[in-house]
């Protein structure tokens, strides 16, 4: 049940990213259109990524190999937003994200089966509320 309001929430929060990125083609120049396009899709993959890290710490007994896939996706997101913005909220928010994800791949490696994920899904928000400002 959790589950499927985290993945309504990350959809609706996808949604919101694509309109925000829409209305900011309308009032910026094509390079901020850009930017804003690409935070947008690499926030949604890192939602999803969330997601799926969920979903694997929730199963962690049947797969733990699952939670550090999800992880190491979530990285790649993170690095392709990072390359890609000179934004200081954005590399602060990415730099949340990013330890977050830090914090949970220590706890799995330290034997603990389900690591809290609750601060890579408020780190998330707060990247996805920076992309969409």
């Amino acid at each position: 049940m959790a589950a499927s309001r985290r993945r309504r929430r990350l959809t609706a929060v996808a949604a919101a990213l694509a309109t925000a990125a829409l209305t900011a083609g309308l009032t910026t120049g094509c390079d901020a259109v850009h930017k804003a396009l690409d935070c947008v899709q690499t926030a949604d993959s890192i939602a999803d990524g969330v997601t799926d890290l969920q979903q694997a710490v929730e199963n962690a007994g049947d797969d733990p190999a699952r939670a550090d896939a999800s992880l190491d996706s979530i990285e790649r997101n993170l690095d392709k937003i990072g390359d890609r913005t000179g934004d200081t909220d954005i590399d602060e928010a990415v730099d949340g994200l990013s330890k977050a994800v830090d914090n949970v791949r220590t706890a799995i490696e330290n034997g603990d089966r389900t690591p809290d994920v609750g601060p890579v899904t408020d780190a998330a928000g707060e990247l996805t509320k920076v992309c969409t400002s």
